[in-house]
Parts: C-alpha cells; sequence; structure tokens
C-alpha cells in the first residue's frame, strides 16, 4: 500500500459515485484509504480515484455495506488485484459470495459491534433494506467523525443518535414520492422502494437532516434516483428546512463522476 497524502487532522472522503448503477465511497485517514463498497468495475473505481489524484495501490481495505451489485461489483477484483481485505458481516458475506469470488483475506465484523481498521474505530450499524444483514457505518479517527447511511426505508432512533455526532455525513435522498408514483415503475416496484425496507424519500431526508443538533461540516446526499428524483427537487425538499441546512452546503452525490474531496480536518 502506497501512503496517501497527509491531511491536516485526518480525515477526508470523497463520493466517487451513487446510484442505482453503482456505489462507492473513498475515505482517507493518514494511514490508508478505505472504499465503503466498490459498485463499480475495478477499471472504473481506478479511474475516479485518478479524477481524485488517488490510486488503488494506496487502498487498505474494503468495508460491504450490503449485497446488492451496485454496491459489490467491483469488490472481487479490487481485493484480488490489489491485496485489499474485505470487511463485511457473515450474512452480507454469504448472500454475496458467488459474485465476489475468491477474496485476498475476508474478516468478518457483527453488525452493531465497533472494530478498529487503519487507525480508524468503525461503528457498523444496522439500516432497513431488503437484504440479509444491511449495515450503515460510522467512521472515528482523529477525533472526526463521519457517518455512511444509505439503501434504508427508515430512519431509526438509534441512527438519529449515531448520525447526529458526525462531522461529515453521507445521506440517501433517493426519490420524490410523486414521480415515483407517476413514473415507470411498475406497482410492485414502488412499493419496495417506498417501503420501510426500500429507499429514504426526499422528505424523510430532509426531515432527518433539520432534526441534527450535531457538529456536522459537511452533507453529502446520495443514492439519487435517475428515474424517481431531480437533483432540484432533492435541493427544493432541503431548502424548505431553512438557514440551519443552507449553512451545511449539502453537495449532491452524482452517479456520472465523483464528487469532491472533502476534508473534514480542514474545519476544525
Amino acid at each position: 500500500m502506497l501512503p496517501v497524502p497527509q491531511g491536516k487532522n485526518g480525515m477526508k472522503f470523497c463520493v466517487l459515485g451513487s446510484g442505482s448503477r453503482g456505489n462507492c465511497t473513498y475515505v482517507e485517514t493518514g494511514c490508508g484509504g478505505i472504499l465503503i463498497d466498490a459498485g463499480f468495475s475495478g477499471r472504473e473505481i481506478a479511474r475516479r480515484l485518478a479524477i481524485i489524484d488517488r490510486t488503488p495501490e494506496q487502498l487498505g481495505a474494503i468495508l460491504v455495506t450490503h449485497e446488492h451489485n451496485d454496491h459489490i461489483a467491483g469488490v472481487g477484483v479490487l481485493s484480488r488485484r490489489y491485496n485489499l481485505p474485505v470487511y463485511a458481516n457473515l450474512p452480507t458475506m454469504k448472500a454475496a459470495e458467488k459474485k465476489l469470488g475468491k477474496l485476498f483475506a475476508f474478516y468478518e465484523f457483527h453488525t452493531g459491534t465497533p472494530f478498529d481498521l487503519l487507525e480508524c474505530r468503525i461503528h457498523p450499524f444496522g439500516v432497513s433494506h431488503d437484504t440479509a444483514d444491511p449495515v450503515g457505518f460510522i467512521l472515528e479517527n482523529n477525533g472526526l467523525t463521519l457517518g455512511y447511511c444509505t439503501d434504508t426505508g427508515r430512519i431509526t432512533k438509534l441512527m438519529q443518535y449515531l448520525l447526529g455526532q458526525c462531522h461529515g455525513l453521507i445521506l440517501e435522498a433517493n426519490h420524490d414520492p410523486q414521480m415515483l408514483q407517476e413514473g415507470p415503475y411498475p406497482l410492485s416496484l414502488q412499493q419496495r422502494v417506498r417501503s420501510s425496507h426500500g429507499h429514504l424519500a426526499n422528505g424523510d431526508a430532509a426531515s432527518f437532516i433539520h432534526s441534527l443538533q450535531g457538529p456536522l461540516q459537511a452533507l453529502v446526499l446520495a443514492h439519487l434516483s435517475e428515474t424517481n428524483n431531480h437533483p432540484d427537487l432533492v435541493m427544493r425538499a432541503v431548502g424548505r428546512l431553512g438557514d440551519t441546512v443552507a449553512s451545511r452546503q449539502p453537495v449532491l452525490a452524482r452517479q456520472a463522476e465523483p464528487g469532491p474531496l472533502i476534508d473534514l480536518g480542514a474545519g476544525t
């Protein structure tokens, strides 16, 4: 693993891409880079890392949230090609193993039990999605905390507690309910998306953001549906909440390209 550039106080992150066609987020500490999911091809992830002046050789591990293909498509090839250990809970690994193939190394974590990785404290917490044992993550390093929470149909009290303490937050804003109802999805798929085990609607994400009282410095809204959502609708929903949210300058993650490399340490 090659050294990563040293930040001021420790933690940077970038959503390399997010949506139904692929999800991958890069998190950086002074001890190495971590991918949360790898839902693009290995070549495409390397290309997107290069856009933010990083390489796969600077990675130290891959964390997996759940087994859907738009989150694991590139996990196996990256693990084998760059000798990267993969961290997931056992139900997710069993559900994904045929797609992943042989890995360089696999380490099991238990949902709800924190563990240490590259001088980060990682707290996997349960989310509400139609997979074996889906999780979000809290990553803590040098007194800075990043929350990752997508692919959930609802926000629980546990999520409110954990994510409310974060300096950086990646949160799902998947669909606009009216667009979903009037769009091309069959009724069964509409019901899945809007169920408590589906995806978070714009208004639900916005209401949760409005409730936050913690040290939030950077907010990225992710996993926008290309069929049932539009960036203007997301920002309109968030904008209704007033100056407390506007002051946080939310970023919308894109499917086709990486977002900015955000330095949480720069805000301390």
